[in-house]
């Protein structure tokens, strides 16, 4: 509701001249700040403990960086006709995003899937997508993409050096972090909300949104919507096919299927020309609202089964009456 709101704010008095130069000083200030506190929240014993869960990592990743990619292709082509070329390659670009990391934890928790598992690969994830994503973006969107010597020091310098400055400064001021949890997720909220802003008002500045009609977004919706079935869909039958226990296959299908809205509006800030980021992110928004509320769902469902199923477990052990009364 709050990137809602933050959209209409943005059409309705959208930042111009002086106030657009200051919002984009800012933003680049809160998008530093965001990744320091990746870093300084991802202990590196926890990262390692993970590594053992190498399989499970490597199959997360690949979701991330190979089958949504592939996918993301396949969607760009189809959809192109409909959405028309901007939207599409925004379609294209959200596929080659990294998971994300609050919520990645929050549903496996709330699934009662591996929950230590999830902070690692969300965090592998994150920390990949800083050179990954570029990467990828530089080959299949080609000229749509500013990837020269600017940008490669602007996401050096917005993203990865704020990320190795968190792990260092993590020994002084882990501690505080436990203790201002509401703090540090208002901060992950607050930069994202500021992005969402200046990145639309650049697009209602620049008249970007004449040339969106309902119909389109329509059709953008349901492209995301599809695109999210296919990898819940591919996960699911991937975790079953490699064996993984079900602690593992609740996580691998979590962390697989997200792309991150926090990493991946800073990252178009820094790839794409100012006019276009709005077109470019809007897809990203979209599927994050429908990630959202379709994996809420799942995560619900799956952690009311796994409660039943460890009560039914529980009475089932004890001798006597109770275990009949279980078994019918």
């Amino acid at each position: 509701m709050a990137i809602l709101g933050t959209v209409g704010l943005a059409s309705l008095l959208p930042a111009r001249g002086g106030a657009a130069t200051g919002l984009s000083h800012a933003t680049v200030f809160v998008i530093g700040l965001l990744f320091f506190l990746y870093g300084a929240r991802l202990s590196p014993k926890a990262a390692w403990d993970g590594v053992k869960q190498w399989r499970l990592h490597a199959v997360i990743l690949a979701a991330s960086f190979v089958l949504f990619p592939l996918l993301g292709l396949a969607a760009e082509a189809a959809s192109k006709p409909v959405l028309g070329p901007e939207l599409a390659k925004g379609v294209l670009f959200l596929t080659l995003l990294p998971s994300t990391v609050q919520s990645s934890i929050a549903f496996t928790s709330l699934a009662r899937g591996n929950v230590a598992a999830a902070v690692c690969a969300a965090s592998f994830s994150s920390l990949a997508g800083i050179v990954v994503t570029p990467a990828l973006a530089s080959v299949v969107l080609g000229g749509a993409v500013r990837v020269d010597g600017s940008a490669v020091a602007s996401l050096t310098a917005q993203l990865l050096l704020p990320f190795i400055a968190g792990q260092v400064a993590r020994r002084w001021i882990a501690d505080w972090i436990g203790a201002h949890k509401p703090f540090l997720t208002l901060v992950d909220r607050g930069s994202v909300l500021l992005v969402v802003y200046s990145a639309f008002s650049e697009g209602v500045v620049a008249g970007v949104w004449h040339s969106v009609s309902v119909s389109r977004l329509g059709a953008l919706a349901l492209c995301c919507a599809a695109l999210l079935a296919a990898v819940l869909a591919a996960t699911s039958l991937a975790s079953a096919r490699l064996g993984f226990a079900r602690p593992e296959r609740v996580t691998l299908v979590f962390c697989g299927s997200k792309k991150s809205l926090a990493s991946g509006l800073p990252m178009a800030a820094v790839l794409f020309p100012g006019h276009e980021l709005s077109l470019m992110v809007l897809p990203l928004m979209l599927f994050h609202q429908i990630q959202l509320m379709v994996c809420t769902v799942l995560a619900r469902r799956w952690g009311r089964e796994a409660a039943g199923g460890e009560a039914i477990t529980e009475v089932s052990s004890s001798p006597g009456p109770r275990y009949a009364a279980a078994e019918a």
